[in-house]
């Protein structure tokens, strides 16, 4: 079977010149690289899967013209607004789209990991979830740590309501329910994210830290040949990677 062809939406930016030169290492064929200003219908005319790193505000018009010409959808577009990822995710849903905050395989594992000891260390560990960016990045917290939350609120069966971002002032004790969440900025740094569960006498770690930009537009790709051909539907990396 053919390779897909590509389309690299926000092709200027950081991850679309990473993504450019995998596709170049893999030989995959790339319909169009385009960027803010560009013709995105024609582009997407010219490509079997579209590949968006872009901006929140652009990821609507993405995916319209995803459902207009019947296109799968990889989405690593981070800092929508929660009521407006969802909307967007429904939408979506109608073509095959993978949408992930990480495309790291690495990641992915350590997502993995962080639903198991979720699910096994109770609230006597207190969850702490810390990731650090270089000075550039624009939202905050990262896709990656909003997911690594995720997992431990589902696991604990909390409300979104729990997270607690950052800590200033006369807090009073730590309550069990939370779910700490910390973003460091600075330098050159791709990403790093830690997991915490500390507990009375022990604590536990699990890290992930990325030193090359590259890892991530494997991973996109790699989501892009899987999802050529597949039922519409939402998928994640978790489903790439057989890990589900």
């Amino acid at each position: 079977m053919a390779s897909p062809r590509i389309l690299i939406n926000g092709a200027k930016g950081r991850m679309g010149q990473a993504l450019l030169a995998a596709a170049r290492e893999f030989n995959l064929p790339v319909g169009a690289a385009i960027d803010l200003g560009d013709d995105l219908a024609a582009a997407v005319g010219q490509s079997d899967v579209i590949v968006d790193f872009s901006s929140p505000a652009g990821t609507r018009a993405v995916i319209d013209q995803a459902l207009a010409q019947k296109k799968a959808l990889v989405i690593g577009t981070t800092g929508h607004a929660a009521a407006v990822k969802a909307e967007l995710i429904a939408l979506a849903a109608r073509v095959p789209c993978v949408w992930s905050g990480n495309y790291s395989v690495g990641v992915n594992v350590l997502f993995a990991l962080t639903r198991q000891a979720a699910s096994l260390l109770d609230s006597n560990y207190d969850a702490e979830v810390i990731e650090m960016h270089h000075r550039f990045k624009k939202d905050a917290p990262s896709g990656t740590a909003a997911r690594l939350a995720e997992i431990i609120l589902e696991e604990r069966k909390l409300a979104p309501d729990a997270l607690r971002y950052g800590r200033e002032g006369i807090t009073g004790e730590r309550t069990s329910t939370e779910v700490g969440m910390h973003s460091l900025r600075g330098g050159d740094v791709i990403g790093d994210h830690t997991v915490v569960f500390a507990a009375l006498g022990e604590r536990v770690e699990l890290t992930h830290k990325a030193s090359d930009r590259a890892i991530l537009a494997r991973g996109a790709l790699r989501a892009a040949q899987w999802i050529a051909g597949r039922p519409a539907g939402l998928y994640d990396m978790q489903d790439v990677l057989g890990l589900r």
